[in-house]
């Protein structure tokens, strides 16, 4: 069985952060957007893996960053916890197989 990566927690609380910056530029902060919308996408492609949850994840992290007004979702931080529970799930199944 292959071990599963967990990221980081602060990098994905920053990386969210950095999303949200754009709320503190008003007129610039859409520019903003434009270019970390996909720089986002690829972070959390490469970040969370590059097979099923990784590729949705990454398109909706483009999505969420490219359309006005959701700059608050914590894409990365939300996706941190999902793959928290799926290791500890996995973790667990593996130790009830083992025994």
């Amino acid at each position: 069985m292959k071990k599963k990566f967990l990221p980081n927690i602060y990098l994905c609380l920053f990386l969210d952060l950095m999303g949200m910056v754009s709320y503190l530029l008003p007129v610039i902060g859409e520019t903003e957007d434009v270019l970390w919308a996909p720089l986002s996408a690829v972070i959390f492609y490469f970040l969370f893996g590059k097979k099923k949850f990784g590729l949705l994840g990454g398109i909706f992290s483009f999505l969420e960053e490219i359309s006005p007004g959701l700059d608050f979702i914590p894409t990365f931080t939300i996706a941190w916890f999902i793959r928290k529970k799926e290791i500890e799930k996995w973790a667990s199944d593996r130790d009830a197989v083992i025994r």
